[in-house]
Order: C-alpha cells, then sequence, then structure tokens
C-alpha cells in the first residue's frame, strides 16, 4: 500500500498535518509520500503510484484550493481511495462525497488513516460521533521541504530567522460563534505529551530552525501543560524563540503566565480579538470585551511581551464609524506596527454549520449556500460597507511588502474620506516588532489572491 498525503495550505508553515499522521501510516508499514502544494508541484507520477489518496484540510482555504486537485487526481487515477481529513473534511463532507471523497476524516485522524491505508477499514469512513483520543507519536517530516522554504520570522532589525511549527494541543474548550472548531471539537481538545513536543521540537532545530510558531488554536486551553511545556523548552533549546496564540480571557484569567512566556523565549502573542465593538463581541460569543482587550495590552506592554492582535472588522453589524473608532484606537493604543494590514480588511467567514446561523440577523443576511465558495454569502445593510471592505482589500493587495505604517495610513485615509471627514494628522512612528512574513488569518472569507 502506499499513501499520498496532499496539503494545499497551511498559513505558510510546514503542514504538521503531513508530518503527523506520516508517522502513524510509516509505523503501520505503509509507504508514504507527502506533497505540499503550497510549495510544490502534485506530479502525475506520484498520483498514479498512490493507492490512497488523502487530502488534508485544515482550514477553508485549503479546502477551496483542494477542489481542481480532487478533480485531476481522480482523472490520474481512477481506481486511487480518495479520503479527506482535518479540521473542514466533515464541515464539508457533502461537497466533498459529490467530488469523489469516499473516506471522511476528522482532525483526529491519524489512526482512522492507518486503518482504511491497511484495509482494516474497508467501507467507507465518516467522522465518529465522538473524538477519538489518540496516543500521539513525533511527526514525521521526511519528504516535506525544507522549513527554510516557507515563511520567516522578520526581526525589528531587519534580519530573518527560520520558523517552524508544531502542535502542543489540539481542539478548544470555547465555543466562539464564528470559529470553525467549534462544530468539530464542541468545546474539547485535546494535550499532546510534553517528550512528544520536545523531540519535535529537537528534530526541526536540527534542520535548522531558528523559531518555533505553536498552531494550537489556543495555548493556554491547558495552562499548566503550557507552563511545563515552554520551561522544558527553554532549558532544552535555549536561544529558540516561539510564538503562541491565545484568547484576551486567558491572558486575563492567566496573568503569571505573561511573564513565564516573556522569560522562556516567547516573542509574540497572537489573539484573535475580532472587534472592538462590545455587541459584535457578544454576538461572536468572544468571552471579553473592548476593555478587556485595552487591558490585555497594557499587560503585555508592561512585561515586555509583543501582542499581536488579530481582528474581523468588516461584519453584518459593521458601521463606518466603527470602523474609524477600530482604527482610532489601534493608533492611541500603538499597535499600528502589531497589525498586518490584511487583519484591516477581512471579512466575516459563514461555513456550513457555523453556529453564526444561530442569530436571527445572520439568516436575514446571508443569501444560498454558495457551493464554489463553501460559505454562506451575505451583504451588508449598509452598501458602503460592502464598498470600503473592497477598496481596503486593493490597498492591502497592492502593497503586500510596504511598511505596515504606509498600509494603515492609506487605509485610514480611504475609511475617513468615505465617512465624510477629512485625513487625520499624522502620529508619531512606533517602533517595528517581530513578525512572520506570511500573514496569519482565519475565520475570513476567501482571499486566495492576497
Amino acid at each position: 500500500m502506499r499513501a499520498l498525503l496532499i496539503s494545499t495550505y497551511d498559513l505558510g508553515r510546514q503542514p504538521f498535518g503531513l508530518a503527523s499522521p506520516a508517522a502513524w501510516l510509516r509505523k503501520g508499514g505503509v509507504e508514504v509520500e507527502c506533497v505540499d502544494t503550497s510549495r510544490d508541484p502534485l506530479r502525475d507520477d506520484r498520483i498514479a503510484a498512490a493507492s490512497l489518496v488523502a487530502f488534508y484540510l485544515p482550514m477553508h482555504t485549503a479546502t477551496r484550493l483542494a477542489l481542481p486537485l480532487i478533480d485531476h487526481v481522480r482523472r490520474v487515477n481512477p481506481s486511487a481511495r480518495l479520503c479527506a481529513y482535518g479540521l473542514y473534511a466533515p464541515l464539508n463532507a457533502h461537497w466533498l462525497r459529490a467530488r469523489g471523497v469516499t473516506d471522511i476524516v476528522g482532525p483526529e485522524a491519524e489512526a482512522e488513516l492507518v486503518d482504511i491505508a491497511t484495509g482494516r477499514s474497508p467501507r467507507p469512513s465518516v467522522p465518529p460521533p465522538d473524538l477519538p483520543r489518540l496516543q500521539f507519536v513525533r511527526p514525521d517530516r521526511v519528504g516535506l521541504p525544507p522549513p527554510s522554504r516557507y515563511a520567516s520570522l522578520r526581526m525589528p532589525d531587519g534580519t530573518r530567522r527560520t520558523i517552524g511549527s508544531t502542535d502542543a494541543s489540539r481542539g478548544c474548550k470555547h465555543l466562539c460563534r464564528h470559529c470553525p472548531i467549534v462544530p468539530v471539537y464542541r468545546g474539547r481538545f485535546r494535550i499532546v505529551p510534553i517528550d512528544v513536543v520536545i523531540e519535535d521540537i529537537r528534530a526541526q532545530v536540527a534542520s535548522g530552525v531558528e523559531h518555533l510558531s505553536f498552531g494550537d488554536p489556543d495555548f493556554l486551553n491547558g495552562p499548566t501543560h503550557a507552563r511545563r511545556l515552554v520551561e522544558q523548552v527553554a532549558r532544552s533549546f535555549p536561544g529558540l524563540s516561539y510564538d503562541v496564540t491565545t484568547k484576551i480571557e486567558h491572558l486575563l484569567r492567566h496573568v503569571d503566565m505573561i511573564p513565564v512566556l516573556r522569560d522562556t523565549g516567547c516573542l509574540f502573542v497572537t489573539s484573535a480579538v475580532e472587534s472592538i465593538d462590545d455587541v459584535v463581541l457578544g454576538k461572536l460569543r468572544k468571552g471579553h470585551t473592548r476593555e478587556d482587550f485595552i487591558r490585555a495590552v497594557a499587560l503585555c506592554r508592561d512585561a515586555g511581551l509583543t501582542l499581536a492582535p488579530t481582528f474581523i472588522p468588516f461584519t453584518p453589524w459593521t458601521t463606518l464609524d466603527g470602523y474609524l473608532d477600530l482604527l482610532d484606537l489601534l493608533e492611541r493604543l500603538t499597535l499600528v506596527e502589531h497589525v498586518a494590514p490584511i487583519q484591516l480588511g477581512i471579512r466575516l467567514l459563514i461555513t456550513a454549520e457555523s453556529p453564526l446561523l444561530e442569530l436571527p440577523d445572520i439568516r436575514r443576511s446571508v443569501t444560498e449556500f454558495d457551493h464554489g465558495s463553501l460559505s454562506w454569502p451575505w451583504c451588508h445593510p449598509d452598501p458602503r460597507v460592502d464598498a470600503l471592505q473592497e477598496q481596503v482589500m486593493q490597498i492591502v493587495r497592492a502593497g503586500t511588502d510596504r511598511p505596515r505604517a504606509e498600509a494603515f495610513e492609506a487605509i485610514a485615509a480611504l475609511a475617513r474620506a468615505r465617512a465624510g471627514f477629512p485625513p487625520a494628522s499624522a502620529r508619531a512612528a512606533a517602533a517595528p516588532v517581530p513578525y512572520v512574513s506570511e500573514p496569519w488569518y482565519c475565520c475570513a472569507e476567501p482571499m486566495e489572491t492576497v
């Protein structure tokens, strides 16, 4: 049996979702090839040689990019068994089956993939009603492009660091309405043993990794586990820097972790703030308020830890005044350099089984489900807001390498003009911060051209 594992997009990182199942499959006696089509073309000879072709679908963009590849694989090797796994596989099961995918596996996929590849699961697989609890093993990254071919860390002094990535946990215990994790994990999360994580990091450091991005949806879902892990990372790999993602709510609840993160090499914390409007935050069920965000900014700044907030500024509840308020607050908090310009143009994604559909105003905003975009399209009641979002994205696309402050000024001038206000006076430039060369974003409508 030969298995071909395919990733189409994973935020500019070497796909953990190929390396982990590859380890399980090889341990089970299966010959494995891994292809990351964001870095290498998918060759027909690899397709033709495979008995099982499995697509890793961790996010919306990756799923849409897989569509033409699924069709191509069926043409080249019609006898291959097709599988889709990852967070977005069960969310789009109907669409995937219509494309000829016979096996749909969720994000806790490794054991099931082994059963499929070795014939222990002869019938088409469907996600089990409950998530399995796996005995994790160290990922096997053999055959993947080296870390140097992926996104890099840009430091304030202009130097770059090679980035690796790993997961210390999966899933999330929170129930944010817009999050694609919720329909699959339903408030559950899984801890990866520290020894497994450390061995994966060790292998990546040996391959030249200088900075590590933890891909956990929320690194502080298990704060005790997180503390033990980062303290072990600091002892085992002095000089290795890292970044994590966590909720504003967790930064406030686990304030004692902020200096721990700083002292163990954390360069920045990404947090999905999403909005500064308390009404919108309530709709999204985020668990924090505008004032909570401001407090978290102060706590991180006082500790010398960079906070990198992300946003979904365009929702059915956005107003022109509210958008200007966001830009003004980012300036007042000296966060312009902390925010990638794309974060100012993101439009809310409403997926097939999104809990957002529970809200009457969302149901009134959406049109028919679009099978091409795998989402519920929606229109803002104020067409000026939709027009502004399109124009903001034009600025983002036109200047992907321009300084963040310049892009921000252009966006702010546009927004003020659309709201009927004159340009604001320029503010003093802030110091640059570390950031990843490929922007991080999620819960966003399709943006493959960015």
